[in-house]
């Protein structure tokens, strides 16, 4: 940000004022990862093979779900991110992880591809992700499965990166009330995420600045 300012300066002497200042960056914390470890459905190959790079838009997407609490209620939000820029191109939240949840989100996502992309789409093996329903969805629009190994999160570590900052930047330091408050934040949040936060894997850009750039040149 300073830099963009027109500021030159290093980044120790940013941390020295930041120590000096009190100012700390919110780091999360690793979690053991948690898995289910019962036999498996038939599930697609992991074709990303957890090569997280993309050359354009629309060429590979990741998706995931994840849960938060609201005092005895509970919120799930299944994003669809673009690997080029790591904007949530779509998003869907409800007060389970129904096949609807997942689906509609995918929908969502569909109905922004310009003619002619057809990205890979890139999952953990989730029971909605192994349904017909979601295979018929990527089926009509011509794409490509992809999911990760079982019990592997690595293999999605773009989509697990992007909940661990939703967390962290706005849910473990926020108390809500009701899910209707925090429905409105989350909305917020992601619309910050995707035009206003800017990040080093882009440039110092955000998602999407770093598009408009790439299809401009």
């Amino acid at each position: 940000v300073l830099t963009r300012q027109g500021w030159q300066v290093a980044k120790k002497t940013v941390l020295t004022l930041m120590n000096t200042l009190g100012l700390v960056c919110i780091v999360r914390r690793p979690r053991r990862y948690r898995s289910w470890l019962g036999q498996p459905g038939t599930v697609a190959e992991n074709v990303l093979n957890r090569e997280f790079g993309a050359e354009a838009p629309d060429t590979k997407w990741v998706t995931d779900v994840t849960e938060f609490r609201i005092g005895d209620r509970k919120v799930y939000l299944s994003p669809v991110i673009d690997l080029f820029d790591r904007s949530v191109i779509a998003y869907s939240c409800g007060p389970s992880p129904t096949l609807e949840l997942t689906n509609s989100s995918l929908r969502e996502a569909i109905a922004t591809l310009p003619a002619g992309a057809a990205p890979l789409v890139h999952s953990d093996q989730g029971f909605q992700y192994q349904h017909a329903s979601w295979r018929a969805l990527l089926a009509d629009a011509c794409l490509t499965q992809s999911m990760s190994r079982r019990a592997n999160c690595l293999d999605n570590s773009i989509a697990e990166n992007f909940f661990g900052h939703l967390k962290e930047e706005l849910f473990h330091h926020t108390r809500f009330d009701t899910v209707e408050e925090f429905t409105v934040a989350l909305h917020e949040y992601i619309d910050w995420y995707n035009t206003t936060r800017i990040s080093t894997t882009l440039k110092g850009l955000s998602p999407v600045e770093y598009r408009a750039q790439a299809l401009a040149a």
